[in-house]
């Protein structure tokens, strides 16, 4: 079972920047898509950006295009999410996950994804 650890939350003003990491542990991290997800207080868990295992592709929800960046470093088998122009709504738990098939480009669908961290808190202030 692979270990995701997230880090980099914390409290930021509106318009700030945060870069989020992951670091996976294992030897089989490049052999998987890899996904943020969010969760805000009292609404479900949504999809914020997926990258493929070789990096080269990546997806976005609507919210974060053009003001989050989603990427990968395999030979340190961490994944980021820097987030830039953030606002009060980016303000949840942050969690990355693994999917659950190698080989494999992600999806937006949480059941997708077998692996998860334990989360990081984002918290922007306006």
């Amino acid at each position: 079972q692979v270990q995701l650890v997230e880090s980099g939350g914390g409290l930021v003003q509106a318009g700030g920047s945060l870069r989020l990491s992951c670091a996976a542990s294992g030897r089989t991290f490049s052999f998987y898509s890899m996904a943020w997800f969010r969760q805000a207080p009292g609404k479900e868990r949504e999809f914020v950006a997926a990258i493929t295992w070789g990096g080269s592709n990546t997806y976005y929800a609507d919210s974060v295009k053009g003001r989050f960046t989603i990427s990968r470093d395999n030979a340190k088998n961490t994944v980021y999410l820097q987030m830039n122009s953030l606002r009060p709504e980016d303000t949840a738990v942050y969690y990355c996950a693994r999917r659950k098939l190698t080989y494999t480009a992600p999806t937006t669908r949480l059941a997708d994804f077998g692996d998860w961290g334990q989360g990081t808190q984002v918290t922007v202030s306006s």
